[in-house]
């Protein structure tokens, strides 16, 4: 009872606060707990007729069915871990060095003025992202190419034609989508560096480079953790919107992955048991990957999600 009314005082006492988390909280009890429910299917042989309830429970036919008998199977998964671990080798590091060139900056209005050029895209929406990927890397009229003929004699490449140019279009397009949106964690990471470091580091001598190095990206690293821990949970997906509207039957070698094809599955061919057990292996490999990387930086550094 005592704990009861401990509860009941802190509820009241800051009350506007709680209300303010109360659509957050709503929002991921309707629509991220609430579909979990769904899971389900994944083990049976679901009809819309009978419902979840009374559809007839298969148990891991459909996992046996993706791995086994699927023939693209691995080649989805080679092509969604290629993607991911190219994301993270060069879309990670990329807010972090943006965001301690930006910090180097001395000229405050050219500062903001970077800032806000490299945010822009953040908001642009997939679709216009895709449209511009599209015609800039046309091989007739993309200016892409019309740069690499007049500057460099190279013959137009069919970017989003050939296989092995799609993984190299994807990231790219992720970095110059996202990185300067990346940045905004890392900047208020540095914020909270204590200035007289600097000072201090000064006066033993130290250049700007070794300040950058022990001061500017030792402050970092708590936030870099994390984010890369959070990442992790991703590790077996892919941007679907983006691959879904650049993909095409001359790059799917290389561009095909889990998502579009439980988008396939799913929704154009309504094999809903299916759909849902090959996305719940996406989901389940992605919190076995933040388990085991929060063990281990938990082990290894004073920061962790948990």
């Amino acid at each position: 009872m005592a704990q009861l009314s401990r509860i009941g005082y802190v509820l009241k006492k800051h009350k506007a606060l709680y209300l303010l988390m109360l659509p957050g909280i709503l929002y991921y009890l309707i629509f991220k707990y609430a579909p979990m429910y769904g899971i389900i299917i994944a083990f049976q042989d679901y009809s819309i007729g009978r419902g979840i309830l009374g559809s007839k429970f298969v148990g891991l036919k459909h996992f046996i069915e993706f791995f086994y008998v699927t023939p693209d199977a691995w080649k989805l998964i080679r092509n969604t871990i290629m993607l991911n671990v190219y994301d993270l080798l060069f879309h990670f590091p990329a807010p972090i060095i943006l965001a301690i060139l930006f910090h180097e900056l001395k000229s405050k209005w050219f500062k903001r003025f970077v800032q806000n050029i490299s945010y822009m895209p953040h908001f642009l929406s997939t679709v216009v992202i895709a449209g511009i990927l599209v015609t800039f890397l046309s091989p007739t009229t993309g200016v892409v190419n019309h740069l690499l003929v007049k500057l460099f004699g190279i013959e137009p490449i069919m970017f989003l034609g050939m296989p092995e140019w799609f993984r190299t279009v994807y990231v790219g397009s992720e970095i110059w989508q996202k990185v300067g949106w990346g940045t905004i964690l890392y900047l208020a990471a540095i914020a909270g560096i204590d200035p007289t470091l600097y000072e201090a580091a000064k006066m033993d001598g130290a250049n700007r480079w070794q300040q950058i190095r022990h001061i500017t990206f030792i402050g970092m690293v708590p936030v870099m953790i994390i984010l890369f821990v959070l990442s992790l949970g991703n590790f077996m997906e892919a941007s679907f919107e983006k691959i879904l509207l650049i993909y095409n039957t001359m790059n799917y070698e290389t561009a095909d992955v889990i998502n579009t094809f439980v988008y396939r599955r799913g929704i154009l061919d309504a094999d809903f048991s299916f759909a849902t057990a090959v996305g719940l292996f996406q989901s389940a490999i992605g919190f076995i990957l933040v388990v085991a990387a929060n063990r281990v930086v938990r082990k290894y550094s004073e920061t962790s999600l948990w």
